[in-house]
């Protein structure tokens, strides 16, 4: 297991998170490139997307690092992951990257990895004129409403936030390729915080895009903090006080002040956490109810757990 080290060059705070070094229990189960992690913090859950041949591209763990199980059927190389809960139940998102036939798709499972929900067209990369045409769909964010946002472009053609209604319409869509007010590269991450606002890693431009969840509307961005690699990943904390971002070329975690309201002003790292070389840090999540960061790394082929101090 590789173990991370600590520094930060911005200020002389205090740690803000410790690698939990028992978790998971049995990590042999990682026999993939682990690209995505998902928590369920309602059930108590954690999900992870692996990649590679004849692996299970789905993982199953506890909060508390048990492996439960695993299911692979109609995944072909996953991309993002995301959890929605609501008062009925829960399902699993994964946007679908591969290039045969269940590739650049959006996808909604059961729990156990039942097919419910199919968004694009299987095996066809799309175009950005048609809504529902994905190509290389690089993550999902599904708010307790059931609307959608989805950011649509890890290297394919295209660029591009798309929001949908519960019944799959498109309410708003922003975006093409560039590095302008509102376009991107690679728009890589996407969330949504407490005050109508979502924001995405616009990975490719080294900056994170903010946009009114209601109309679309461009908020601000934030470019100061990224000069040295764009950022991989976006999570709130609990409380929407902090934002988590992966920078997976240096290897870095990041925490950032997020602004409650108002003026998005600009970025500040508030904490960083150092992760070994060739970690590779892809994708996060945050247990929105203990604070702990999950986090996907692709160099290391494994999920680490960081828990809150």
């Amino acid at each position: 297991v590789l173990k991370a080290e600590y520094f930060s060059p911005w200020r002389g705070e205090q740690q803000m998170y410790k690698l939990d070094i028992g978790w998971p229990k049995s990590p042999e189960h990682f026999t993939g490139q682990t690209f995505c992690v998902a928590v369920d913090s309602v059930h108590g859950l954690v999900y992870v997307g692996q990649r590679g041949d004849n692996v299970p591209k789905v993982l199953v763990f506890s909060e508390e690092g048990y492996f439960l199980h695993s299911w692979n059927d109609t995944v072909e190389m996953p991309h993002g992951i995301f959890v929605w809960n609501t008062v009925i139940g829960s399902s699993v998102w994964i946007t679908d990257v591969g290039t045969g036939k269940y590739g650049h798709t959006v996808k909604q499972y059961s729990p156990s990895g039942k097919l419910m929900q199919v968004l694009g067209t299987p095996g066809n990369a799309g175009s950005s004129l048609i809504p529902l045409q994905f190509d290389q769909p690089a993550e999902i964010f599904v708010e307790e409403t059931g609307e959608i946002y989805v950011v649509d472009g890890d290297g394919g053609m295209n660029n591009r936030l798309l929001k949908l209604s519960d019944d799959y319409k498109e309410i708003w869509l922003s975006g093409t390729n560039g590095s302008g007010i509102g376009q991107f590269k690679i728009p890589h991450s996407v969330t949504v915080d407490a005050y109508g606002r979502v924001w995405v890693a616009d990975r490719g431009n080294k900056r994170i895009q903010v946009f009114d969840k209601v109309t679309g509307e461009w908020l601000g961005s934030w470019s100061g903090c990224f000069s040295e690699d764009g950022p991989y990943s976006v999570r709130f904390t609990a409380g929407y006080k902090y934002l988590v971002v992966a920078q997976l070329n240096i290897n870095r975690l990041a925490v950032l002040a997020a602004p409650p309201v108002g003026s998005i002003g600009d970025c500040v790292v508030v904490h960083s956490v150092q992760l070994a070389e060739e970690t590779k840090p892809h994708l996060v999540d945050v247990d929105m109810r203990s604070g702990a960061v999950y986090v996907a790394e692709i160099g290391a082929q494994q999920v680490q757990k960081y828990v809150p101090l």
